[in-house]
């Protein structure tokens, strides 16, 4: 499943689609970015409530899919142009991060 595909069936907003064509084999959700970034996989769609810069930065290193911000978060001031810059999709859901994780596994 595409990023966009998965966007479209989760009804995600759309706050930076860098590469939407890009396929989305997995799924991860944390939102301590030490963790994330020792546990998450290329390929994740990865939720998250936090809404910082550095959320960007281990969205590169890990090679995620796409960061998806849960609980109707709305990106820190820069947040955007940093995905757009690096390369990275970047989404949001006013869902919570418990059932929109259990949305992302059945899709996937």
């Amino acid at each position: 499943m595409t990023v966009k595909e998965l966007a479209l069936a989760l009804e995600l907003e759309p706050v930076c689609e860098a590469e939407p064509d890009r396929e989305v084999t997995g799924g991860y959700t944390g939102d301590l970015l030490s963790w994330v970034m020792g546990r998450a996989q290329a390929g994740d769609a990865w939720i998250t409530i936090m809404s910082n810069n550095n959320v960007i930065a281990v969205a590169t290193l890990t090679d995620a899919a796409l960061v998806i911000l849960a609980e109707d978060v709305h990106p820190d001031p820069g947040m955007a142009e940093l995905a757009e810059k690096k390369g990275i999709n970047l989404y949001r859901s006013p869902e919570a991060a418990f059932p929109l994780c259990a949305k992302v596994a059945a899709l996937l």
